[in-house]
């Protein structure tokens, strides 16, 4: 068991995530005595998982561009992100040893396109800097003197921080310890929360079992999606259940605001954005002969047959043949979305503790006690903007615990 004595610390972080580790090495850095406490038998499980698709730690492109794609939370988060900027996130990697590239779509990596190294590293960091790491640790909230209420393998535990940093994370992938439990004990202190929603997800389509069947894993390549009026361009990708894919997430909150209101929503493809309706129509307009439709759309558009039946799915088996018609079924394909899928399956989550019901980072009831990362309510696309805004209100958080165990 840990001594009364020795739990009478600086700083409590509880979550070991990007938010909550990020937190910790900037107070230990700062001289400052840090336990991090770590519910799940092993730190950065997330970020481990998002480190499978390479690790997308940020994005390179302007930073107004980069400000807004967070929407309307861009306000509250525009000071954190002009205090812990991409560049700031790439020099923090470079300095645990891992170079950064920028690809083609402007998105950055680390070189190894892994994260494990660089989790690896930044333990090592901070453990030489003296924090202390404690996992299978969950938090259990305040006791009625206002001790910090740890579980632990020993048992309950009650600790005195001067400061606390809370950076449990939200709502989805729970397995990974995100399960959003905190919830209820925040509510509690008078913190407005946000309900959860999944972001970052995939949407359910009621497709036929013929197109299901054949073409579920089916890309669709370079297209431009628009729902509700918000538009993006990109990859999707056909599911047995619906669509998913980069292009669908970059609609940000639209689809699923949609549905919540209308009991569906609209999706409408365009499947070649780079040609004007007029040049489809008049490479329609060649002689067709005796080839099928499909064959005529395949060598005058290079329409692949994930792309024609999709069409059929959008306007029915019987799409027109006359090339002003069909050109325009091309440009704009309406597909219904049912349903976002589950939350535990999203990549993120909307909702969180609402920034309204804050002072700063601070809890009013609590000014010694500091939110950070994905427990807040603010969502965004994924393309390293996710990871960005866990980094930045980390750092944030810990800046606002070092000026309050300054005073």
């Amino acid at each position: 068991m840990t001594s009364d004595a020795s739990r009478i610390i600086d700083v409590a972080v509880l979550g070991g995530g990007p938010a909550g580790l990020i937190a910790a090495q900037r107070l230990a850095q700062a001289g400052r005595s840090v336990v991090v406490f770590e519910k799940m038998p092993t730190f950065g499980r997330k970020f481990l998982m998002a480190g499978r698709g390479g690790l997308n730690l940020t994005h390179s492109e302007d930073f107004e561009r980069f400000v807004a794609r967070y929407g309307e939370r861009a306000g509250p988060l525009r000071p954190m992100l002009e205090a812990f900027t991409p560049a700031d996130l790439v020099g923090w990697a470079r300095d645990l040893g891992q170079e950064t590239f920028v690809g083609a779509s402007g998105r950055v990596f680390p070189k190894v396109m892994k994260a494990s190294p660089l989790l690896r590293a930044w333990l090592a960091r901070l453990e030489g800097l003296g924090v202390s790491l404690r996992t299978r640790c969950a938090w259990a909230g305040w006791d009625a003197d206002g001790a910090l209420l740890v579980d632990g393998p020993g048992g309950r535990e009650a600790w005195r921080p001067r400061a606390t940093i809370l950076a449990l994370g939200g709502a989805s992938w729970p397995k990974l310890g995100s399960d959003a439990a905190w919830t209820g004990v925040l509510e509690g202190q008078g913190a407005k929360v946000a309900p959860f929603a999944p972001a970052n997800c995939g949407f359910e389509v009621s497709w036929s079992a013929i197109f299901r069947d054949r073409f579920a894993g089916e890309p669709l390549k370079n297209v431009r999606l628009a729902c509700d009026g918000r538009r993006a361009r990109g990859d999707a990708m056909v599911a047995g259940y619906g669509l998913e894919g980069g292009a669908i997430y970059a609609l940000g909150p639209a689809p699923r605001e949609a549905i919540a209101r209308d009991g569906y929503a609209t999706l409408t493809i365009d499947l070649r954005p780079d040609l004007p309706a007029e040049t489809l129509e008049r490479r329609l307009s060649g002689a067709r002969g005796g080839q099928s439709l499909a064959n005529h759309l395949r060598k005058a558009l290079k329409l692949s047959p994930v792309e024609v039946n999709l069409l059929r799915e959008a306007h029915g088996l019987d799409l027109p043949s006359e090339p002003a018609a069909l050109a325009a079924a091309i440009k704009a394909a309406p597909i219904r979305l049912r349903s976002a899928r589950p939350l535990e399956r999203a990549i993120s989550a909307a909702g969180g503790v609402v920034f309204d019901s804050l002072d700063g980072l601070a809890l009013r009831s609590r000014a010694d006690v500091f939110l950070a990362g994905e427990m807040l309510d603010w969502e965004a696309p994924t393309g390293g903007y996710l990871l960005q805004a866990c980094f930045a209100t980390g750092v944030a958080a810990a800046k606002a615990a070092e000026e309050r165990l300054g005073e």
